[in-house]
């Protein structure tokens, strides 16, 4: 009797062996997984007339339900100021849109002062300042979208793009702020690794044009 007891609870404790060492094994799988938090550092830039600020930069970049190895998702959240004192009232007119052209920094002017925000993603490219300059940015393709929306961009290796979130005209003179929380980037056809970098552009229109650009910390995204 005494020996049956001791041969069950013998058993009983390998099925608790073995339930542990697999949910050891999920957890470790679910691990692989896991979603990273990446915490940015705030920056400001002075500029004709402009002052121009980013805080509480941070992502979450998560794997792509497609689990192909070529997409790979990026939650965004930043706020970005304008503090601007002077301008020209200035009449906005039809926008045509960025031309893209290489240190375009995806903006464009309309009439009317603006500030504009998003983030360059590159594919196998590493976005440093001296790729900027250099002219890197000429390869792009664009897509935009307001804050809260999910934006795509699809890159093969070497190409960068720039990917617009929100953008606001600016009137007058005063303080101008873009908040965006969890804002879905999706990047796909990129196998290689991925890399992005936020950029913010105030543009003053007028006798006087001037253009501020203040860039943000470059973070991998897989």
């Amino acid at each position: 009797m005494n020996s049956f007891r001791a041969g069950n609870r013998g058993l009983r404790a390998a099925g608790l062996t073995a339930a542990a060492a697999v949910a050891m094994g999920l957890s470790s799988a679910g691990a692989a997984q896991a979603d990273a938090f990446v915490s940015l550092p705030d920056g400001e830039r002075l500029g004709p007339g402009v002052k121009l600020t980013r805080s509480g930069e941070h992502a979450v970049v998560s794997p792509s339900l497609a689990a192909n190895g070529a997409g790979r998702v990026a939650w965004l959240s930043a706020t970005v100021t304008a503090e601007v004192t002077a301008t020209p009232a200035g009449t906005p007119g039809p926008n045509n849109g960025p031309r893209n052209a290489p240190g375009s920094n995806n903006s464009s002017t309309h009439g009317v002062s603006r500030i504009s925000a998003g983030y360059i993603v590159g594919c196998q490219v590493s976005i440093g300042e001296d790729a900027i300059s250099a002219g890197v940015s000429g390869n792009v393709s664009l897509n935009s979208a307001g804050v809260g929306g999910s934006l795509g961009i699809k890159l093969g290796p070497g190409q960068v793009g720039f990917v617009g979130i929100e953008g606001k005209d600016i009137s007058k003179p005063g303080a101008y702020s873009i908040q965006y929380r969890d804002a879905e980037l999706q990047v796909q056809g990129c196998a290689g690794y991925a890399q992005a970098r936020s950029y913010a552009v105030v543009e003053i229109v007028g006798n006087d044009y001037s253009k501020t650009t203040l860039y943000g910390q470059p973070f991998s995204i897989g």
